[in-house]
């Protein structure tokens, strides 16, 4: 019995070790971007997750001055740059130079980064991203969740297959739908114009870009409000829900729609969370297509501003983990909001399952 007990507490020190390495795996990537936002920018390419500076001092004409040593002369003396202001000039000395380290936590990193756009506000791509991925969320929730209830509840000629094909559209690539997406966006201001009569949908859009069509708000929202995947969750999860609930609320005099909300989606909460934090996630991180439907600077999302940061400060990448810090912020906090729902729908996954 004792031998028992035994063994199993050896395979549950051994899971706990293995859940903790990979626990410890995930993690330290965040720890190492964190470290890296707060290092000064000469700090950033010696390792070590503790932000520190390093400064060289010797004694230059009877002063104890900061240097930089340029190299070591054939005659073993050191050529070094005295590096205080006011005085800076390149001189010979014959030694010792002293390097004094210190723990060096740059918090100014982040208003830095905040502010280092001239010709793009952050908080205008911050904004421009928390709207478009909070409108993408909502849209695939309620979309996915109305076509799951008709699949899944409602009965009509066809049903069942107009659902395989629909399902069929998950193994289309995205490349392949992209192309025929962009040419229509770019054809739909034209052709709303001639519909209408007008050059209303042409104009550029008080906030930036367009009304609709490229470079607009529209293009960045509008296609991306639609998920197979979303509605194949959520038919599978209201597959599940007894019936008898359903009929009773017909009988209180309930339509499907009414069913639909008061019986249905409250009852649905762990899928409805678990689709809108990875609705939000992709959203908020998407970059391709952002990328190919934005023009204006007005409208671009944190993800191509990020991008623009790395090309325009080069090795500066304290600067940019700060940035990425701050980007990482909203998924975060929408994780936090929705993880009881979410850890919920998981359990009772397991249980089905």
């Amino acid at each position: 019995m004792s031998v028992g007990r035994e063994g199993s507490a050896r395979r549950r020190a051994l899971v706990t070790g293995a859940l903790a390495l990979v626990a410890l795996s995930t993690v330290v990537p965040f720890v190492w971007a964190l470290s890296m936002s707060l290092k000064p920018e000469e700090d950033v390419s010696r390792p070590g997750f503790v932000p520190r500076s390093v400064e060289e001092r010797a004694v230059v004409d009877g002063a104890d001055v900061r240097v930089r040593v340029l190299r070591t002369l054939p005659d073993g003396r050191l050529r070094v740059k005295v590096d205080e202001p006011g005085a800076r000039r390149i001189v010979d000395i014959p030694g010792p130079v002293r390097r004094l380290e210190r723990v060096d936590v740059r918090w100014e990193n982040y208003p830095e980064a905040w502010s280092a756009y001239p010709f793009l506000s952050f908080g205008r791509a911050y904004v421009n991203s928390l709207v478009v991925a909070l409108l993408v969320t909502l849209g695939q929730v309620v979309t996915s969740a109305l076509a799951a209830y008709a699949f899944a509840r409602l009965r009509f000629p066809g049903r069942d297959a107009l659902f395989l094909a629909y399902l069929g559209t998950m193994m289309v690539p995205g490349a392949v739908t992209m192309i025929p997406t962009f040419v229509l966006l770019k054809g739909l201001p034209g052709f709303l114009d001639g519909l209408l009569g007008t050059t209303w949908f042409s104009r550029d859009f008080a906030l930036g870009g367009t009304l609709v069509g490229v470079d607009s708000y529209f293009a960045l929202i509008a296609p991306r409000c639609f998920s197979a995947y979303g509605t194949f969750m959520l038919r599978q999860y209201f597959l599940g829900i007894p019936r008898e609930l359903e009929e009773a609320a017909v009988l209180d005099g309930c339509g499907s729609l009414g069913v639909l909300r008061h019986v249905v989606l409250p009852l649905s909460k762990p899928a409805l969370a678990t689709l809108g934090i990875f609705t939000f996630m992709w959203a908020w991180g998407d970059f391709f297509w952002p990328l190919i439907v934005t023009r204006t600077d007005a409208i671009k999302t944190l993800p191509l501003l990020l991008q623009t940061f790395q090309g325009q400060y080069g090795a500066r990448w304290n600067l940019l983990m700060a940035a990425s810090i701050m980007g990482l912020l909203p998924m975060l906090a929408i994780f936090l909001l929705g993880q009881r729902h979410f850890i919920e729908g998981i359990k009772l996954g397991a249980v089905k399952g």
